[in-house]
């Protein structure tokens, strides 16, 4: 299992992008979900995540509100739709799987078994 991260590019303060996260060979939806970032310089922090089966959401309150996770179970996808974006918002972003992960450490990125390579947002201001 090798999630990876897409969508990444250069946005104006205000805009939006959206990231997809796939991954061959295994079925996402079978796995707990998190989205993270790492800033240069900064400690990789958690974004978003949702849950399997009931699909229960967590985001941070930097984000809450302006970023939605989402899956599409029929493309085995992972969505992390983002708006408003801010300068600080920029970073590399990863997706992350789990099929294990306790729901209590569900925000800490170092809780997740398989990540892949990240995509870069660079938001401007």
């Amino acid at each position: 299992v090798q999630p990876q991260a897409c969508g990444g590019g250069l946005v104006q303060a205000g805009g939006s992008l959206r990231l997809s996260c796939a991954a061959s060979g295994c079925t996402l939806s079978s796995y707990v979900m998190g989205w993270f970032r790492q800033a240069p310089g900064k400690e990789r922090e958690f974004v978003a995540a949702v849950r399997r089966s009931v699909g229960i959401t967590y985001y941070p309150d930097s984000v809450k509100g302006r970023f939605t996770i989402s899956r599409d179970n029929t493309k085995n996808m992972v969505y992390l739709q983002m708006n408003s974006l801010k300068p600080e918002d920029t970073a590399v972003y990863y997706c992350e799987a789990d099929s294990r992960i306790i729901l209590s450490m569900i925000r800490y990125p170092s809780a997740y078994h398989y990540w892949g390579q990240g995509t870069l947002v660079t938001v401007s201001s």
